[in-house]
């Protein structure tokens, strides 16, 4: 049984000042849309912020990221020091329950990175869930997954915002930032609790 549907949107880390560059490759070389620009997520933030701009393509997104550097260093403004301009920092996948997925990943060994959310995104109405890293050290620097459901009726889309709406308005960079200030440098899975017998099962040819 899959828990995931598709491949929602993808999030590329982008070095100071090439954002511009990088939103005309993926709009007038792919063909993508603009359809969300914040200059400034967290205006008020003495200590640091981002850019988030996202494309559309139809059937899946990219938000382009930049650090904005104040009293300290954003979170990717390190990411991309670490792994370069326009590095993939997150990937997040579109689930058909993801409420079923949770609780299949938590008994499984997993670890979101905080609560889920629920906010507009640029690209819809959503319900997310940000998880840890993949691998343990610096949360800034990490690259994770996200898990996502999008309504697919407007039933749905009202059915999400009256039961999650106080949980509204906190976004990935919060949840990141607040790992990097505790230091928290768990990563996002626990591998203990993979069975010892488990084997890599048989091929299924695609379509059967």
């Amino acid at each position: 049984m899959s828990y995931l549907k598709k491949v929602d949107h993808i999030s590329y880390a982008c070095e100071k000042g090439s954002i511009e560059r990088w939103a005309w490759f993926h709009i007038e070389v792919e063909g993508g849309t603009l359809i969300k620009r914040i200059d400034d997520v967290r205006p008020d933030d003495k200590k640091s912020s981002m850019k988030i701009w996202c494309i559309d393509y139809g059937d899946f997104g990219i938000a382009l990221i930049e650090g904005i550097d104040r009293e300290e260093k954003s979170q990717v403004t390190n990411f991309v020091e670490k792994h370069g301009d326009h590095s993939c920092q997150h990937v997040a996948y579109d689930c058909y329950d993801l409420e079923d997925f949770q609780r299949n990943m938590i008994e499984k060994g997993g670890h979101p990175r905080g609560q889920t959310l629920v906010r507009d995104d640029g690209f819809g109405i959503l319900k997310q869930m940000f998880a840890k890293g993949y691998a343990s050290g610096h949360a800034g620097e990490a690259t994770f997954p996200e898990y996502c459901q999008r309504p697919t009726s407007a039933e749905e889309a009202k059915d999400i915002q009256t039961t999650f709406s106080n949980e509204a308005g906190e976004g990935f960079y919060n949840q990141v930032q607040d790992a990097i200030d505790s230091g928290d440098e768990t990563p996002f899975f626990d591998f203990s609790k993979m069975p010892t017998e488990w084997q890599v099962p048989a091929e299924h040819a695609v379509g059967h």
